[in-house]
């Protein structure tokens, strides 16, 4: 896709036998927001969605329309600044076991798997927000963790999707013990599945079908997860490359408290930790192509657009483009972001519009507490090595293991 952006420029369409139509590719941010803001209305999810749909069902990510908006504005409380912070336990209490372990390696002189380590991390914490107790119960009467191969098994094929398919069962489990229950939410100990059977639509008082709220809660339990841990993975290579970036982030976090139990605000004070890991979320955007299909005739980059087409348009490449970004693929926090009234859309790690992730306050968040609780105490230290191999999947990952060391600081 570089290439092609290279030689074609910022639009150009791809025959696909399969499909027996054109699929165009779009690149210039005046283009993105008219896709996903300023006439959204005329596109919905397109190619590549009908396969998310049969694993997570009609989630955020999949659903469209009516039923997408009122299961939006419905979730939407749900991920408030003042909701967010409340997880601040959940986040440290993660973190708190993932230094322990890493304690004992050190003492050891023993590296660590950092893509490993991050994939287990972040499962850790979003299994823990949406179900609180209710998770240890479901192991212990199970006797093992169902939902322990989202992080052991690293494809996502057949098998993975078989499991997926299976793991809906232990979740509607669940909700239907919450279900029951006298009262959904415990106020000392919130969690996603009980604020979600809480939620009501705001029109007709009505809660989420059964059905509707486990697609939701598969649809959190992936995003969540891959996103995160494949953000934490870029963070930790791309500091341990850079020195001059690595000293900036400790004066930074050795000149304030401890990031244990601190809030969202305190977090959004970080700035440098904040801007590190937007640098590294705009070279290594997890989610790394989205797709939209026309309804209706469109006009982009002065070419026509016919109903029914899919419209392609990649954050990696764009958040490399040499057009909009001064080298454009060195990793500088400090850099000044591109000129121009639709600069906000050359830079999309999370989309944006109507469909610009939910999540992403809280992903911030997590990355933020994630950064500030080990950095304090640790340095991650890589070899220098040339820049990664890339597994462009679902998700963009690192695709072979980055071993690292510890050192105590």
């Amino acid at each position: 896709m570089r290439d092609l952006h290279e030689r074609l420029g910022d639009i150009y369409r791809v025959y696909v036998p399969a499909r027996r139509a054109h699929a165009y590719v779009i690149h210039d941010p005046q283009d993105i927001k008219r896709v996903l803001v300023s006439n959204h209305g005329n596109y919905v999810k397109g190619f590549g969605f009908d396969r998310v749909k049969v694993l997570l069902g009609q989630g955020l990510i999949t659903s469209e329309g009516e039923f997408w908006r009122t299961q939006r504005l419905m979730m939407q409380p749900l991920f408030h600044r003042q909701v967010v912070t409340r997880f601040a336990a959940v986040i440290d209490a993660a973190n708190e076991r993932l230094l322990e372990r890493w304690k004992g390696k050190a003492a050891l002189g023993e590296s660590i798997n950092v893509g490993s380590d991050m994939s287990d991390l972040a499962l850790e914490v979003i299994l823990q927000a949406l179900f609180g107790a209710d998770l240890d119960r479901l192991t212990e009467e199970l006797g093992h963790d169902p939902f322990a191969f989202i992080t052991e098994e690293p494809g996502r094929g057949f098998s993975f999707a078989s499991r997926l398919l299976e793991l809906r069962k232990s979740v509607a489990l669940l909700v239907r013990r919450r279900a029951a229950a006298a009262r959904a939410v415990d106020p000392a100990k919130p969690d996603y599945l009980g604020l979600l059977l809480e939620a009501r639509d705001r029109t007709t008082g009505d809660a989420m079908t059964e059905r509707a709220l486990i697609d939701e809660v598969m649809t959190l339990i992936i995003a969540a997860h891959d996103t995160t841990a494949s953000g934490l993975h870029a963070c930790w290579y791309l500091i341990s490359q850079h020195p001059d970036v690595e000293s900036r982030l400790h004066a930074e976090i050795d000149l304030g408290k401890d990031a244990k139990g601190q809030s969202l605000a305190v977090s959004e004070g970080w700035v440098y930790t904040r801007k590190v890991i937007a640098e590294a979320l705009r070279l290594y955007p997890p989610v790394w192509l989205l797709s939209r299909r026309a309804v209706d005739p469109d006009l982009l980059a002065g070419f026509e657009i016919p109903a029914g087409a899919n419209v392609y348009f990649s954050p990696y490449i764009i958040q490399r483009d040499p057009k909009l970004w001064t080298d454009p693929d060195a990793f500088l926090p400090d850099r000044a972001e591109p000129d121009g009234a639709s600069s906000a859309f050359a830079r999309v790690p999370f989309s944006a519009g109507p469909r610009h992730c939910i999540g992403e306050t809280l992903a911030l968040y997590e990355m933020c507490i994630h950064l500030h609780r080990v950095a304090r105490h640790y340095r991650l230290t890589h070899a220098p090595a040339p820049r990664p191999e890339l597994e462009a999947g679902i998700n963009l990952r690192i695709k072979s293991p980055v071993m690292m060391g510890l050192e105590r600081r």
